[in-house]
């Protein structure tokens, strides 16, 4: 089974920082779109953002403004940079292909708190 391996997550205030990385195989990266997905305490998963492998993105309304993905092919990575963060951004982030043909990785835990 393969999995996507994530991390960069951690601990912070309301207004800072963070960026998730995440590395796919080569495989399914050059081939399919690559996305974000998170799952806060007690909900179910729900996607945060998607890139094409031509690089177009596409936002989740409710981190427009705040959150960039962005990927490198040459280096099967893709990354998640997270600004403004919200204690409602807390969760755990997962990265796959779209439509998730990889196995869900444990994910990288985010949470925003003073």
């Amino acid at each position: 089974q393969v999995q996507p391996e994530e991390s960069g997550g951690g601990l912070v205030q309301p207004g800072g920082s963070l960026r998730l990385s995440c590395v796919a195989p080569k495989s399914v990266f050059g081939t399919y779109m690559m996305a974000w997905f998170r799952q806060p305490p007690g909900e179910q998963r729900e996607l945060v953002a998607r890139i094409t492998v031509s690089g177009f993105a596409y936002y989740a309304d409710f981190v427009k403004g705040r959150f960039a993905v962005s990927r490198d092919s040459a280096k099967n990575t893709m990354w998640l940079q997270m600004d403004l963060l919200e204690p409602e951004d807390t969760a755990v982030y997962y990265c796959n292909s779209l439509p998730a043909v990889l196995t869900w990785g444990q994910g990288t835990q985010v949470t925003v708190s003073s």
